[in-house]
């Protein structure tokens, strides 16, 4: 039986993971999510054209290839609707080419109003989300309210969604929340007839046949490790798994089941919304990251925070997914520098050193090596024997220090600036 693999960011998010997906596409029969929402974008550009998938599987430019979301996902309609119009109206066919769980849960129109709500009420405490209604899906999922995929099916449907409904208001009553549910209830509703229109399935009954068949599959994740609702920089981390183990519950998959993981990091280190960022820079090689790397969310707009590569962080991300391959994203953004740097451990805030990523990173300071920079535009190259031997110096650097191999490193943003070794 063969194995199914997994792709996941191993930071902060923002990592590339939807260009690498379209790149690897080609290599298997199906792709699928596992976990999170459209408070995701994955950006591809490709034959000078750039898209931005928050729902749908990045791997749906390949026609031949099924795409799976799958029962850890969670589904705002309205923004589905909106999301895959786009796509068909560039000619990509989504009705032949995408699955959904019967057990993904769906987004109301009131998760996206308390997920205001309930950020407006912390004040100064903000975990920076998106406002896309996701934590509030994933609580009732969690509190057994929630309203599934499937239900959409049932004749009971309409009971279903007025019980969440009232629930919520409830709660918004008393957090004082003033709204106007009219038209995002109306889009939301236009979103829910589109959807019937798909196939629903039970995805981990498909993804075991489809693996039985012989056939292969790769798992896409959403966000980074770093956001881990568990294991992540909590609690400014999303509302769901998004390391290795996520990709079993989120699909029903047998550990034993997993064979390849695929790491991504970018040769540098950011982070969307609030919360701690050891290497975080406030300075000129910072905004240099962020005008170069054009670091700013796919989905919110948002300027990303910018910062050198944290190796303590990424090794814990390494072991907590038992990665097998690293994928090096965006090493062209460094091209002028005349030294980068990379975070070995930590100075805690009592004094001592660590290279142990720690329960809360609030407050620790960075200890870095530095190493020379290659000053060769990346972009131009189009296989590793063209790489200056300060940037291979840099790579050998961090396969030594994560105990795992970079064996693809992007050197642009377009699918085809993407070298393997």
């Amino acid at each position: 039986m063969e194995k199914i693999d997994v792709l996941l960011g191993l930071q902060w998010g923002d990592e590339g993971k939807g260009k690498v997906v379209d790149v690897l596409t080609p290599r298997y029969d199906v792709v699928a999510r596992f976990q999170g929402g459209p408070n995701a974008g994955h950006t591809l550009i490709f034959d000078n054209k750039k898209f931005v998938l928050k729902s749908i599987p990045s791997g749906v430019f390949q026609g031949d290839k099924q795409n799976i979301i799958g029962n850890g996902m969670v589904i705002d309609a309205a923004l589905f609707k909106a999301e895959a119009s786009a796509l068909e109206e560039a000619g990509i066919n989504l009705k032949d080419r995408l699955l959904i769980s019967k057990k993904a849960h769906l987004i109301l129109p009131t998760h996206r109003l308390l997920d205001s709500a309930i950020e407006a009420s912390k004040g100064a405490g903000k975990v920076g989300t998106t406002g896309r209604g996701i934590g509030p899906t994933y609580t009732d999922k969690v509190a057994r309210t929630g309203v599934r995929m499937g239900d959409i099916l049932r004749p009971d449907f309409e009971e279903r969604y007025a019980a969440a409904k009232a629930a919520h208001e409830r709660t918004l009553k008393s957090l004082n929340y003033e709204y106007d549910l009219t038209e995002i209830e109306a889009a939301w509703r236009d979103g829910i007839e589109y959807l019937k229109q798909f196939k629903f399935i039970d995805s981990e009954h498909f993804v075991a046949n489809t693996l039985r068949s012989g056939k292969t599959i790769l798992c896409e994740g959403a966000q980074g490790t770093m956001l881990d609702i568990d294991f992540g920089s909590y609690p400014f981390v999303t509302s769901s798994n998004t390391i290795c183990a996520g990709a079993c519950t989120g699909l029903g998959v047998a550990p034993s089941a997993i064979g390849r993981v695929y790491g991504i990091m970018k040769a540098y280190c950011t982070r969307v919304g609030s919360g701690p960022f050891p290497t975080e820079l406030f300075d000129k090689d910072g905004e240099a990251m962020s005008d170069r790397g054009q670091e700013f969310g796919a989905v919110t707009g948002r300027r990303r925070r910018c910062g050198w590569v944290d190796l303590v962080a990424l090794r814990y991300a390494v072991r907590l997914n038992g990665v097998t391959n690293l994928i090096l994203m965006k090493s062209d953004v460094l091209d002028t520098f005349d030294t980068v740097k990379a975070c070995v451990a930590y100075q805690l805030p009592d004094g001592t050193r660590t290279d142990e990523f720690p329960f809360d990173c609030e407050g620790v300071t960075p200890i870095y090596e530095e190493l020379p920079g290659w000053k060769t535009d990346l972009t131009k190259l189009h296989s590793e024997d063209e790489f200056p031997e300060e940037f291979n110096n840099y790579i050998s650097f961090i396969e030594e220090y994560l105990e795992a191999p970079v064996s693809i490193v992007s050197v642009g943003p377009d699918r085809n600036q993407t070298i393997e070794r």
